[in-house]
């Protein structure tokens, strides 16, 4: 039986793809980097068969510790501190969990693993926020990377540590290049789920007005649950690469604000949005857009969900829990 292990279970891609794997019939094991009685019952309870092993990237022991329990055939790293505005706030936390972590679970699997034969096949998360400053556009997997914030930063350290991994110890590596990837699992603390909730709670007039930063920023979003899949897919070919994971589409923050008014039937939204300059980042990214086509072309991805079926589908969601509160 396949086996993988998952760090990072339970964010909104740790979810999706254990259930993915589950359905593949891998046996499946989570890192959690905490220990909480009623998370790990949550968790287990919205993905049956799912088993959890307490862990965390900056504690190098633990990693070797969840590599024996779990002797995964596949390692997927989706673990970090992945809110971009956080990052500005504790850049030296950030670095310590999305660069640092990626050497320490790379280094765990090669000690732990020295036979290359017999050593997992490893995924890494990069990000879309690794082109920063983008210096092309779509970008694509040989554009230069040009971050902008503290969590770009050590992406980027992270991705090329894969790639040097690949390149001087033979690893089965690859590095997912994810653009913008939504879902109703999404924090709370994110863009998207923080306009589909405020949505909903307009709605049920539980709130008045939705703060907003920059309207103009766009970005190139897409659905996590399609996401995964090329994740898995990547794991599965002969030779590892690094691929870009995108719709090739754009849309701006207003563009997400009105679809999500829209969907709940408010057409009027710019009489509920606000723009606050305290919502501003330091250095912001005007507009991303990912180039799909190696991922197509070499995998067999594409994405499955709309942009107005995504916000739709978030709204819709978010609507249901309100109205049950």
């Amino acid at each position: 039986m396949s086996s993988a292990l998952i760090a990072g279970i339970s964010g909104q891609d740790g979810l999706y793809l254990s259930e993915l794997l589950l359905a593949k019939n891998y046996q499946v094991f989570g890192l959690l980097h905490e220990s909480n009685p009623e998370r790990d019952a949550q968790i287990k309870s919205e993905v049956p068969g799912l088993e959890l092993i307490h862990g965390d990237l900056t504690d190098t022991a633990s990693l070797f510790r969840a590599l024996d329990v779990s002797a995964p055939t596949e390692v997927y790293n989706l673990g970090a501190k992945s809110h971009v505005a956080f990052s500005w706030e504790q850049a030296q936390q950030t670095a310590q969990v999305t660069a640092i972590g990626v050497l320490n679970l790379l280094e765990a699997i090669r000690i732990s693993c020295p036979d290359s034969s017999n050593r997992p096949r490893f995924y890494q998360a990069s990000s879309s926020e690794m082109f920063g400053k983008a210096q092309e556009t779509p970008q694509r997997e040989s554009t230069l990377l040009w971050p902008r914030s503290p969590y770009g930063v050590a992406k980027v350290f992270g991705h090329h540590m894969t790639i040097n991994y690949r390149e001087s110890y033979g690893f089965h590596a690859s590095s997912g290049i994810l653009f913008n990837h939504e879902s109703p699992r999404r924090g709370p603390e994110f863009v998207t789920r923080k306009v589909s909730q405020a949505v909903a709670r307009i709605v049920t007039g539980k709130q008045e007005k939705l703060v907003m930063g920059n309207l103009d920023a766009q970005r190139d979003w897409g659905f996590a649950g399609d996401y995964i899949k090329a994740m898995w897919l990547m794991l599965q070919q002969d030779v590892a690469d690094d691929y870009v994971i995108a719709t090739g589409k754009t849309h701006s923050v207003r563009d997400l604000v009105a679809t999500a008014f829209a969907a709940s039937g408010i057409n009027n939204w710019e009489d509920y949005v606000s723009s606050s300059p305290d919502l501003l980042r330091p250095a912001d990214i005007a507009s991303l857009v990912g180039d799909p086509t190696k991922a197509k072309e070499r995998l067999g991805w594409v994405p499955e969900t709309s942009f107005e079926e995504l916000v739709a589908m978030m709204v819709e969601h978010d609507l249901k829990q309100e109205s049950n509160k």
